[in-house]
């Protein structure tokens, strides 16, 4: 953290622009966490991708089938290795709100830059009950908080919710999950008291136009839909953050070929099936050569059949031939 508690707001203002990445926990065969897989993970979005800030420890993160050691340990190599490269939001948020008190602390004493909550999901709550359980945490850290309004967990977090909780001190940004109305709602209750990120790639452009978006808060697209050497994501971003919309529209309908793999293997998996697609977003990421390794329980693997569905995919539209023309450099 380079900034006080009361700074926050300021600091998040300043700090959120360009891409921020979600990663994913990468295992070992026998299911450990892959600590030098995870090290080299990070120097790939880092050195070779040139990534803005990196989000760990959450759902991509699968957060929920980590041990809390194992939460803190990620947090610190996330930490270690982005240290002047980029920035860090870390995960935090817990079911036991100490838990996640004592996880925030740690994130924040190990150098993390924000801390980000995913909406309570367990057990059912009121408004005023989300309200309690964040102004609790905030209460108890001064780290930066962002609110993770995640389409995956049960609770939704109304617009009126999400703007009584951008008055907390220390709460500075949102990553909303949700359709263009929802935030379009948000932002107007919340002004720019708070950062907000909807954190849907194929809206991006739209959002940075129309809506004054400044950041893509985060997501798997930047390491899944470029390699290096290759970087239409980063390309188009910085064209549309400095105004040159149709520029950056030409770039951005480039990857719509990538876009529809994206929509087939990790959209529709959630909204067919409402299945956390992890499974394929390790897959992908592990053909593009970057640790992966397994999912975790209750989670399944993908079947040799969805394996070879996906290389085909990933081969089609020339994402793998890429990743080896990157390789052989």
């Amino acid at each position: 953290m380079n900034y006080r508690k009361s700074e926050a707001k300021e600091a998040a203002r300043a700090q959120f622009r360009g891409l921020w990445t979600a990663i994913t926990t990468p295992f070992t065969p026998d299911g450990a966490l892959d600590e030098a897989g995870l090290r080299r993970n990070m120097r790939h979005v880092t050195d070779g991708l040139r990534i803005e800030g990196v989000f760990c420890t959450g759902v991509m993160g699968e957060f929920w089938a980590l041990t809390r050691e194992e939460r803190k340990r990620t947090v610190e190599i996330v930490v270690e290795e982005a240290r002047g490269k980029c920035k860090v939001i870390a995960h935090t948020a817990h079911h036991s709100v100490h838990e996640t008190v004592e996880l925030t602390q740690h994130a924040e004493a190990a150098g993390a830059d924000f801390a980000t909550f995913m909406n309570p999901y367990y057990p059912p709550a009121s408004e005023a009950m989300i309200y309690d359980w964040f102004e609790h945490v905030c209460a108890r850290v001064n780290i930066g908080v962002w609110i993770f309004d995640s389409a995956f967990a049960p609770v939704v977090l109304s617009p009126e919710l999400t703007a009584r909780l951008a008055g907390i001190e220390n709460v500075c940004g949102a990553k909303i999950s949700r359709p263009l109305e929802h935030y379009a709602k948000v932002k107007q209750l919340c002004g720019d008291r708070i950062v907000l990120s909807n954190s849907s790639e194929s809206e991006w452009l739209t959002l940075m136009r129309d809506y004054g978006q400044r950041v893509h808060q985060s997501t798997p697209t930047p390491y899944l839909f470029q390699v290096p050497g290759w970087l239409p994501l980063r390309d188009y971003t910085e064209l549309g953050l400095s105004g040159r919309y149709d520029e950056a529209a030409a770039i951005s309908k480039s990857l719509a070929p990538v876009r529809a793999v994206w929509e087939r293997c990790m959209k529709s998996a959630w909204a067919e099936k409402r299945v956390i697609p992890i499974a394929y977003l390790k897959a992908w990421s592990g053909l593009l050569g970057m640790a992966a390794g397994p999912v975790r329980s209750p989670l399944l693997q993908l079947t040799d059949a969805e394996q070879q569905a996906l290389r085909a995919d990933l081969e089609r539209v020339g994402l793998l031939a890429r990743a080896r023309a990157d390789k052989a450099a």
